[in-house]
């Protein structure tokens, strides 16, 4: 028998070979990462824009439930007798109707307690914070701005710059801003928020306006009370027909 003889060379790679095939590897495998990467941060910028605006959409919604349920609660001031209400450039504050109690469960048959609500805006570092309190408002004779607020719900943050201005509906039902409420007769007809994005300059809100629904004294809907027109606010109207309209007032 002829013994079994194997030439060089034959049956395996050279160092060539084996060192192309690394290079070739090396670049496949980098390409690779350098693709997984952009797609994972491709996601991660897509679900924080959806996020953002899942948060932004929550907070408009909660402030417009907020201020839509204001009430027109007439309270002793230092400046005299005014509807509970104020407004700054920074934060509003007044009386809810009490949608929100964490206290009382859902299936609690009990009435529903007014609350004062603070809605503020404070600058925390480089961001913005826009931040809910509440208390309940079970004593007429308390004043909104001695209330114990509490609560803290952080409704939306960012960088951006927060501003609210409140709306006058004027008799020919012309609208005047001002940046203040306080002391006034009657609840302001629209609130307006302002985020403003300190990057673009571009409002978030797109220039929001957040109607409040009682815009007559709760004397509108009494028995045998004046007849108040809903717009403008506080002027008195003849009845028409057999059923005379009556502003929308809280109760």
């Amino acid at each position: 028998m002829r013994p079994d003889r194997t030439r060089s060379g034959e049956g395996g790679f050279t160092l060539v070979e084996v060192l192309t095939a690394f290079a070739v590897a090396s670049v496949i495998v980098v390409a690779t990462v350098a693709l997984m990467h952009n797609l994972v941060a491709s996601f991660d910028r897509g679900t924080s824009r959806v996020n953002a605006g899942e948060r932004l959409a929550l907070a408009a919604d909660r402030l417009a439930v907020d201020i839509g349920s204001a009430r027109f609660v007439v309270q002793a001031t230092s400046a005299g007798r005014g509807v509970a209400f104020l407004g700054e450039p920074t934060r509003i504050t007044f009386i809810g109707a009490g949608l929100i109690d964490p206290v009382r469960q859902s299936d609690q048959a009990l009435p529903v307690v007014p609350e004062i609500v603070s809605v503020t805006a404070q600058s925390v570092e480089d961001t913005t914070e826009l931040i809910r309190r509440r208390a309940p408002f079970g004593d007429p004779r308390l004043r909104i701005e001695n209330a114990v607020l509490r609560d803290e719900v952080v409704l939306l943050a960012g960088r951006f710059d927060a501003a609210f201005t409140f709306a006058r509906q004027a008799a020919d039902g012309t609208l005047s801003w001002s940046n203040t409420w306080s002391g006034e007769q009657s609840l302001p007809r629209l609130v307006k928020l302002s985020l403003r994005e300190r990057a673009t300059g571009i409002d978030l809100l797109g220039g929001a306006e957040f109607l409040i629904h009682a815009d007559a004294p709760p004397a509108c809907a009494a028995a045998g009370g004046p007849d108040c027109l809903t717009n403008p606010v506080g002027q008195q109207q003849a009845p028409t027909g057999n059923s005379p309209q009556r502003g929308r007032a809280s109760q």
